[in-house]
């Protein structure tokens, strides 16, 4: 059988996708598997380092903002996607996908609306509470939408389509041990980690919360920290560290600045507390290993989708969120010592955290996808 997948942008639409890829590659070894993502976008890196074969089409998102600039933009993107349509049938014949699945990114909407045209079973899976616009474009078009949460259901007037599976998660996060990865990381038993990841491209105003929070914690090193200060944003937070807060040596006092955390399910398996955003393919893998975290949404999305996520969990008991204007380092530093001093608590939260995973959701969407297959 063959399957496609349409995926990009960010690691939270990318990581579904491979963990889908993941399971039907182990049920079906000698499936053929293609995906299709955009141009210059972090799919170029992470589906071929999952050995993927990847095409790419020039699409892009749209401006909301009001402007001369936003319409320009607008237009180049509107050009694009007509561009896009005839490039994604080519491949689309050339493939012979018996399925067409779409995890997010604005690359899924030519995909998915040109395989439907073609009589091609289609899926698209909506991570988020509240769909995205690819998403609701798509609703009139595939044949099932599948989404993370049971509140997302009333989002959609296609109710017949929506299933709630979850949102799937790479094999890595389901199978990784915590002692097998302190000990791989070379941590001692009672030394606390905290990772701190801000969205695969990382976070400018986070990354200068962090680097403040380091400044004040490098004089008692509480705990070890490895942060993820994104593709775009590490020769920023090194500058920050070195020439505005004074800093050396941060790395040899256990807060370790890199650029992308490549082994996510070794390092989350190995922490104490997780700091990050709530997008839900990050909230997902959270819950799949039971690890509680200091979610800071980002403020920065459509229709706060991420905030409404992070309540999700934090009504659950396994998250503590903080708004981004209230996210000082002072606050963050106290969140986090405060919880790494009470264990009790600590492991509630992580009891509570395991309470919300939807173990299945992986083989859920296989399911789904090879039942449509097979129709």
């Amino acid at each position: 059988m063959n399957f496609l997948f349409a995926c990009g942008g960010t690691a939270g639409h990318i990581n579904p996708a491979l963990g889908v890829a993941g399971r039907l590659r182990e049920l079906m070894p000698d499936c053929s598997i293609l995906f299709i993502g955009a141009e210059d976008k972090m799919e170029r890196e992470l589906v071929p380092r999952e050995g993927y074969p990847l095409r790419t089409v020039a699409v892009s998102n749209l401006s909301r903002s009001i402007s001369r600039e936003g319409f320009r933009h607008n237009l180049k993107a509107v050009e694009q996607l007509a561009a896009s349509m005839p490039a994604c049938r080519k491949i689309i014949k050339e493939f012979k996908p018996d399925v067409v699945i779409g995890t997010g990114g604005y690359v899924c909407y030519p995909v998915l609306r040109q395989a439907a045209r073609m009589g091609i079973p289609t899926l698209v899976h909506e991570s988020n509470a509240k769909p995205g616009l690819t998403t609701k474009l798509l609703e009139n078009y595939v044949d099932r939408i599948m989404v993370g949460f049971e509140e997302a259901r009333s989002n959609y007037k296609r109710q017949e389509k929506v299933a709630v599976t979850g949102t799937p998660v790479r094999t890595g996060f389901l199978n990784a041990d915590r002692q097998q990865a302190r000990r791989e990381l070379g941590l001692d038993e009672n030394e606390p980690l905290v990772v701190s990841v801000w969205g695969s491209l990382g976070a400018t105003e986070m990354n200068k919360t962090v680097a403040s929070m380091i400044a004040q914690a490098m004089k008692d090193k509480p705990f070890h920290l490895i942060h993820s200060a994104g593709k775009r944003g590490i020769a920023g937070m090194t500058e920050y560290l070195r020439d505005e807060l004074g800093l050396t040596g941060w790395d040899e006092a256990g807060f370790e600045v890199r650029e992308y955390l490549y082994d996510m399910p070794r390092l989350m398996a190995a922490a104490d507390l997780v700091l990050c955003r709530s997008g839900a393919s990050t909230l997902a893998e959270l819950t799949a290993l039971g690890r509680c975290a200091v979610l800071v949404p980002s403020p920065n999305v459509v229709n706060n989708h991420q905030e409404t996520n992070a309540r999700v969990l934090e009504h659950g008991g396994g998250a503590v969120v903080l708004l981004e204007k209230d996210a000082t380092a002072e606050k963050m530093l106290s969140t986090i010592t405060g919880l790494l001093d009470d264990r009790e608590k600590l492991a509630k939260m992580e009891e509570n955290m395991r309470a919300m995973s939807v173990g299945n959701a992986t083989d859920e969407i296989v399911f789904m996808i090879l039942s449509l297959a097979k129709s």
